[in-house]
């Protein structure tokens, strides 16, 4: 009798688990064929809102706040614009960082001219973190202050995809990969599977987790810093041109399309479930509660309503 219940409940968690990704993958679908009538404005309102709201409910805003130097390191200055960029791993950083060296008018090149790894080291960008606090207080105050959002599974999968897959990137493909079969016991010379990684997320110490997994509200503190533009990865091309609008960019810049790895497909909603469906469902729903914070500050629960459901059964 025992056997025959828990091969019912197995069957309760897999049905739940196969719903969920069919939910996940029909409501994506919907939110990115982005409405014609898409308001910028009015998607500004909702996201600042729904950020209040959330961060609020789970005693998240600070009344003394103190800007966290992790934080400040995130935040990159453009001062002839007066323009605050927070940088996401995996949520179009290294077009962002372009645009901000493309905005220094003392450069005179094009976006295909910034390669991959001069971007991320170019010594022409300045961060928060680099200047007094007292004057970081000020740019806070008195700059335009940007940041974007991406689906959280979908985030992550990306990283894996770039960071694990990818024999260029030695520190993660080899140096981290195998730090993390170290911290899990496996012995093997193999690739990094992404059920060990989203095992290994489920079981590190949050407070140095890497930022390109790390969660995008602990990066930003979008509680306790009042930005003044809420982007996303799934609405980039609109929410991009209206920050250009807001900062008084040049008219001719646009958001670039470049990719470190040129030809490989962006990760999409499809290749996010195929990853996503190799977790079983009790590891699935150790990964998701790491993310739960996410989901809601940032408005991405609105068609996932099968998670709780899910978290519930397994």
């Amino acid at each position: 009798m025992r056997k025959i219940q828990q091969k019912a409940i197995l069957l309760i968690i897999s049905s739940a688990f196969g719903a969920f990704f069919l939910h996940y993958k029909l409501g994506k679908y919907n939110f990115l064929n982005v409405n014609p009538q898409y308001s910028v404005v009015e998607a500004q309102e909702s996201r600042k809102a729904i950020v209040r709201s959330v961060c609020e409910s789970n005693n998240l805003t600070h009344s003394s706040f103190v800007l966290d130097r992790k934080v400040a390191a995130q935040l990159y200055v453009e001062q002839s614009h007066r323009f605050i960029y927070c940088e996401v791993p995996k949520v179009g950083c290294s077009n962002w960082k372009r645009i901000i060296l493309l905005l220094n008018e003392s450069l005179a090149r094009t976006p295909d001219e910034l390669q991959y790894y001069q971007v991320h080291k170019s010594k022409q960008l300045k961060k928060l973190s680099s200047y007094p606090p007292s004057r970081q207080k000020e740019l806070l105050a008195n700059y335009t202050k940007v940041m974007f959002t991406r689906d959280p599974l979908e985030r992550v999968v990306s990283a894996y995809r770039d960071k694990f897959l990818h024999e260029d990137d030695v520190y993660y493909s080899k140096g981290y990969a195998n730090l993390i079969k170290k911290s899990l016991g496996i012995q093997s010379k193999t690739n990094l599977t992404f059920e060990q990684f989203a095992n290994f997320i489920t079981k590190e110490n949050p407070s140095n987790r890497d930022t390109h997994w790390k969660p995008m509200y602990q990066l930003f503190d979008p509680c306790n810093i009042q930005y003044d533009f809420i982007g996303k990865f799934e609405t980039l091309v609109e929410d991009a041109d209206f920050v250009f609008k807001t900062i008084e960019a040049p008219k001719y810049l646009k958001y670039p399309t470049m990719k470190h790895h040129s030809n490989e497909s962006r990760t999409n909603d499809d290749i996010s479930i195929h990853y996503l469906e190799m977790l079983p469902p009790i590891l699935f729903r150790k990964f998701l509660s790491v993310y739960s914070l996410d989901f809601s500050i940032f408005d991405y629960s609105h068609y996932q309503t099968n998670i709780s459901k899910l978290v519930k059964t397994t």
